[in-house]
């Protein structure tokens, strides 16, 4: 396990989730060997409960504000323990790549 993938899953930890996977999917892209770069992160947490979607997106890129500037992608998955329970532990896969990277992006 790597340093982002590490400090991605210390960090959301601090939303005391029921579950709480962190995958580092950069090897499915055309990224160098042992790179960081793609993360898909499975969250139940009941923070989550009563808010939308995007309200829940937020709690999690809040929490890991520095690491967004460092990564290309971030897949979202965020459940209430409810939702996750219902959905048997299971989380749906990554959307595809578009390409490029956090060091082709300007601004």
């Amino acid at each position: 396990m790597g340093a982002m993938q590490t400090e991605i899953e210390r960090k959301l930890e601090a939303l005391t989730p029921v579950h709480l996977e962190v995958s580092n999917e950069s090897h499915m892209h055309n990224v160098p060997p042992d790179s960081e770069s793609h993360f898909k992160v499975v969250i139940a947490a009941d923070c989550f409960a009563g808010k939308r979607l995007l309200a829940r997106h937020r709690l999690v890129n809040a929490a890991l504000s520095a690491e967004l500037s460092q990564i290309h992608a971030l897949a979202l998955h965020t459940m209430t323990p409810d939702e996750w329970f219902e959905r048997a532990g299971q989380a749906p896969d990554s959307p595809l790549c578009a390409g490029g990277s956090a060091a082709d992006r300007t601004g």
